[in-house]
């Protein structure tokens, strides 16, 4: 029996204020560097919480991640 495949998630839109410091930080080359699911997981770890502290937090981590280059969402990750 073959196993179940679970459904693709949802592709994250990336929204402006993401973009724009990205683009600020010089981080857009190693974002997009990132394999399609980081870079989703990070978008939706973004985009579902509601206050803007919260979601300026999360930015400010994925930033800092993708300029250290070995971590992903708090964890050590290797190219």
């Amino acid at each position: 029996m073959s196993p179940q495949l679970r459904p693709l998630r949802k592709r994250e839109d990336m929204p402006d204020f993401v973009r724009e410091a990205l683009e600020e930080r010089g981080l857009r080359g190693k974002y997009d560097a990132r394999p399609p699911y980081q870079r989703n997981d990070y978008l939706l770890w973004i985009n579902k919480v509601k206050r803007d502290e919260t979601k300026q937090k999360h930015l400010e981590q994925m930033l800092a991640e993708l300029e250290d280059g070995d971590t992903y969402m708090g964890m050590k990750w290797k190219a």
